[in-house]
Formats: C-alpha cells, sequence, structure tokens
C-alpha cells in the first residue's frame, strides 16, 4: 500500500488550502480505474488542527506523532505551534486536538504565555463553532499538576468550545494515557470511511521516540574547585557505534540506577531477601532498575493504609511509618511507578567531540525529616555510574532552543551555575560554524575562585574573540550579593543595542527564582534603555518570544 504524501505544515497555505490539497492528493494516490476506465474522484480529508504548548520538546513531539495517525485515519492534519495561535485563528478552526505542557509550579510555556494571556482576555463564545480534546503533560512531584493543560481546557470550554472527550493529564511516563487519549479523540471524529486503525496498532508511530543506546561512561569529573559549596561534574559519554545524533540545545535522557543500599533497606522493611520472582527477574533487580523508589503513590499509601497529607517523603519513609505492615513482593511491587529518564541540557556540540556527548550535572544533596536524601540520577553519575560501564542514554531533541539559523545574528546567553551547560555547547558550535554573529555570555555562581565552570575555555574565548562580551557575577565574593539580573541592568544600553541589532536572547537555569528575576531585569532594561512603557516592554519581550527570539531552558 502507497504512502500519501501530506502536504506539511509547513508550507505556504492556509488550513483549509492545506486539507484541500491533501484531500487532493489523497485522491490521486489512491484512484483506481473506473468502470470505463476513469479515474475515481478523489476522497477528502477531515481537516484537524493540532496545537502544541511546549518547553522542551515533548508535547511538540507528541503532536507531530499525533499527526502521523491522524493522516492515516482520513484527517488532513496541522501541527501548530501555540506561539502562532491566536483567539481569531482558532475560532476559524473546526476541530482542535491541544497538547499543553506545564513546566514548576504550574507554569505555562513560553511559547504558549501570549495565546493564555489571549484566551483570558477574550469574551463571548468565538469558539462556538470549535471541537477540541486536550491532553495536558506535567510532573506529579509538582504541587500544581497539570494546571497549564487545566487553564487552557477551561478557557476553551468558557469560549463556547464543545468537548470532544475528557480532558486527560498526564505524568512523566505515562505514555499510554496519551495513547488511550488519542484514539478515543480521533475514533469520536472518525467521520470517514478510513479504518478506524487503533493508535497501539501504527507501525511506525514511535518514530520520533528517542531510541536508548547503552553508552560507555568515559569520564566523570569535578568542575567546581576546592572550597565550593556545591559539586559539580563533567560527565562524559561515548556514542561511538550509536545511532543517536544530536545538536546543540538538545537534551540527554539518562535512566539511573537506584542506590543498592536503599534497596537493601527496602528490601529490610519488606522483610524480604530480595530472591523472590517479580515477572522474569527477581526483586532485588526490579527496585534496582525498574521502579522509581522517590515519592510514594496514592497506591502505596492505600496499601499500608497511611494519610496522603502528609504524605511521607520516600518509598522507605512510607514502609518505616509501618513496620508491622510487611505487604508481598507483588503487591508492593503493583504500586510503584516506573523509573523514568532524567534529561539533563547538553554541554558538547559534536562538531566539537564527534563521538561522545557531554553532560554538566550538579550534585543534589540534602536533608529531610532527619535522613540524608540524594538526587537519583545526579548521585549515580557522580558515584556509581563509572563503575556500572555503561548507562543507557536518549536524545531528547529540542527545537524549542536552538541557535540562529542566520549565523551572523548576534547571540545573548545568560546561564548561571549549571545553566553554563547549553551555552558551552553553542559556542563550541559557533566556534566549528565560523559564525560571524557576536557573542554575549553573562554567568555567575558563589565564588570565582571555586565556581568558575569551565574557567579555561571561558577565558580562553573571550581572548580569542570568539566571545565579544563577558560579564561574571559572584555573589558571595563581596558583601553585597551580586547575580546575573544585576549585570544585566547594568549594561542595559549596550543590552538594548543588540537586541535592536536583532539579537537572540538565551536562558537557562533555575525557572522558580533566577529565569523570573532575569525576566524582570530584561523588563527593566526594555523600559530604561528602549523608553518604553511597562505594557510596550512586556509586549516587547511577548513578540521575541513569538519570534523564537527570546527561548529559555529552565528547569
Amino acid at each position: 500500500m502507497s504512502t500519501v504524501p501530506l502536504i506539511p505544515d509547513t508550507a505556504p497555505f492556509s488550513p483549509e488550502q492545506r486539507a484541500w490539497l491533501n484531500g487532493f492528493m489523497a485522491g490521486m494516490f489512491s484512484r483506481g480505474p473506473g468502470a470505463n476506465g476513469s479515474a475515481a474522484a478523489p476522497t477528502a480529508l477531515t481537516p484537524l488542527t493540532i496545537v502544541f504548548a511546549s518547553q522542551t520538546g515533548t508535547a511538540e513531539r507528541l503532536a507531530k506523532k499525533a499527526a502521523k495517525l491522524a493522516g492515516k485515519r482520513g484527517f488532513a492534519p496541522t501541527v501548530l505551534d501555540a506561539a502562532q495561535a491566536s483567539v481569531e485563528k482558532l475560532s476559524q478552526e473546526n476541530t482542535v486536538l491541544v497538547l499543553a505542557a506545564t513546566y514548576g509550579e504550574g507554569e505555562p510555556t513560553d511559547n504558549s504565555k501570549a495565546l493564555l494571556n489571549a484566551l483570558r482576555s477574550a469574551s463571548g463564545t468565538p469558539f462556538a463553532k470549535l471541537r477540541f480534546s486536550l491532553c495536558a503533560l506535567g510532573d506529579s512531584k509538582y504541587a500544581k499538576f497539570c494546571q497549564a493543560g487545566k487553564d487552557f481546557d477551561h478557557l476553551f470550554e468558557k469560549l463556547g468550545a464543545r468537548r470532544i472527550s475528557d480532558r486527560v493529564d498526564c505524568d512523566v511516563g505515562e505514555d499510554e494515557k496519551y495513547t488511550k487519549w488519542l484514539d478515543t479523540s480521533l475514533g469520536s471524529l472518525a467521520t470517514t470511511a478510513t479504518p478506524n486503525t487503533p493508535a497501539a496498532a501504527s507501525d511506525d508511530e514511535d518514530d520520533d521516540e528517542p531510541k536508548p543506546f547503552l553508552a560507555p561512561i568515559l569520564s566523570v569529573h569535578h568542575v567546581t574547585g576546592e572550597g565550593s559549596a556545591k559539586e559539580v561534574n563533567h560527565v562524559v559519554f561515548s556514542l561511538k557505534d550509536s545511532p543517536l545524533t544530536y545538536a546543540a540545545g538538545d537534551a540527554l535522557s539518562v535512566l539511573p540506577v537506584n542506590d543498592p543500599a536503599l534497596v537493601a533497606e527496602i528490601l529490610g522493611a519488606l522483610g524480604c531477601d530480595g530472591e523472590e520472582a517479580i515477572g522474569e527477574t527477581s526483586l532485588r533487580h526490579a527496585l534496582t532498575h525498574t521502579f522509581d523508589l522517590a515519592k510514594p503513590t496514592a497506591d502505596l499509601l492505600a496499601l499500608l493504609q497511611l494519610p496522603s497529607d502528609p504524605a511521607p517523603h520516600h518509598v522507605i519513609d512510607a514502609l518505616l511509618a509501618v513496620p508491622t505492615a510487611k505487604p508481598k513482593a507483588a503487591a508492593f511491587i503493583a504500586t510503584l511507578k516506573k523509573l523514568q529518564p532524567r534529561l539533563y541540557s547538553i554541554s558538547s556540540s559534536p562538531a566539537a567531540h564527534p563521538g561522545e556527548v557531554h553532560l554538566t550535572v550538579g550534585a543534589v544533596r540534602y536533608e529531610t525529616a532527619g535522613r540524608p536524601r540524594s538526587g537519583l540520577c545526579s548521585i549515580f553519575l557522580a558515584e556509581r555510574a563509572l563503575a556500572t560501564g555503561k548507562v543507557q542514554v536518549g536524545v531528547h531533541a529540542n527545537n524549542s532552543f536552538r541557535l540562529p539559523e542566520n549565523t551572523d545574528a548576534p547571540v545573548i546567553m545568560i546561564g548561571p551555575g549549571t545553566g553554563i551547560a547549553p551555552f558551552r555547547a553553542f559556542l563550541e558550535a559557533r566556534a566549528a560554524t565560523n559564525a560571524k554573529g557576536k557573542n554575549w555570555l553573562f554567568f555567575g555562581d558563589q565564588h570565582e575562585k571555586s565556581d568558575f565552570l569551565y574557567r579555561d575555555e571561558i577565558l580562553a574565548w573571550q581572548s580569542s574573540g570568539l566571545l565579544s562580551r563577558l560579564d561574571l557575577a559572584w555573589s558571595r565574593d563581596q558583601k553585597e550579593k551580586v547575580y546575573v539580573q544585576h549585570k544585566l541592568l547594568a549594561a542595559a544600553t549596550e543590552l538594548w543595542a543588540w537586541l535592536e541589532a536583532g539579537a537572540h536572547l538565551y536562558i537557562c537555569g533555575d525557572a522558580s527564582r533566577m529565569a523570573k528575576d532575569v525576566h524582570n531585569a530584561l523588563l527593566q532594561v526594555i523600559q530604561t534603555a528602549g523608553a518604553r512603557s511597562p505594557e510596550d516592554a512586556a509586549k516587547y519581550l511577548e513578540i521575541l518570544q513569538t519570534s523564537k527570539r527570546y527561548l529559555r531552558d529552565v528547569y
């Protein structure tokens, strides 16, 4: 059976024109000879718009995956970036599927903020003819789980849109919920004679999934100096003989292995020796390699008859809270979530390090409820990965955090602490392509002596002229704390000149404080150096985001 080539959503046609052309092409490829030898009439396909609100690229990837399946089931799909959507544009559509991610504590993605604000400001029922269904993506470790998706869902309905199927809230790793939502939504919309192929049966639906690879780990070494309050490690993996490829701006997914000491403690609390059979493996192996031992699930709390408020911090806390409860191994395992890969911004360019991929990882250690705790993946990489030998990794493409295609365009990078990671990759890539555009880096941390990550490389880039300007902020090296946002304000005049000259602006790092402080500082820069009102300054940044000249990789 031949495949019908669809008009891509990047083609310069309206959704209606694209739908007609796709229908015509479908007829051209599927027509057979009639009784008198004439060709059969083309079968029109049903227009379907798929909107994505994505921060790290997951929602975008799932939207493209949805479009691929929809094309096989009688639809002419158009994938639409939320940054390019508007109330007016959506009001002219008939059917829309929305994939809306949330990051941090209920924050909408950068590419969807303008649309969400426009929906909040709209009145009446502009979506009266619109049918929709929404899949929200989030992380349940945050209190405001899937909040942005819930907001979009409420506003669509408030403005008159009719629901195709109920909203689904997907936690990290809950791919089956997304698949069921997509299958249900497309099934509810099916109006053609195209066979209703189940989502799970699509032969190439996973083409866009990151392909995992057991990568040899070549080295792990500190990039923080003696006396630092932090531990940041530079981690190098080999991609030799791997199918993986990446670009500066992408992330690497790393599947960690649970701490054997924690596994042993859990086995002790269960009264098990670890050799109990779990499917075709042992309980010890399953707890080490397959299941998440962090935040206890509602099912585990119910099994142990523990209240959800206040909930225990970790699985081991829940078990120790009820020492007399000794659930059977199979019942206990059934309450756990699967272990999910962790994403890290890649800190290398493949042009500078062929056959390798580098990460810059801060080791997370803390204490709660009188127990020492640690970040699962960061400590796995810091302490145990080298001994493991190979680690399962995958490339997570992030098309929302890319260098400008025009290499003459200036680039401003703001990345304190481990936020330097993608900018090390950016600068290596700019050097490899002999990009003529100017580069400006804002970096900072606590102490220059111990926390100047990649000092020698950065100073060499400054000496060679690759870095046109370097601004450093050391928060603890003087009486008053100095952060990157203060350096932005001090350089307001030149910063404004770069923006007006077409500079692309990038931020990487902490979302809860740094990114917000930097955003507010940028608004002040535009107001003061650009002589704009607060409203016009906000609009200026919004336009930069919509035109993909203001991009953030925040977490």
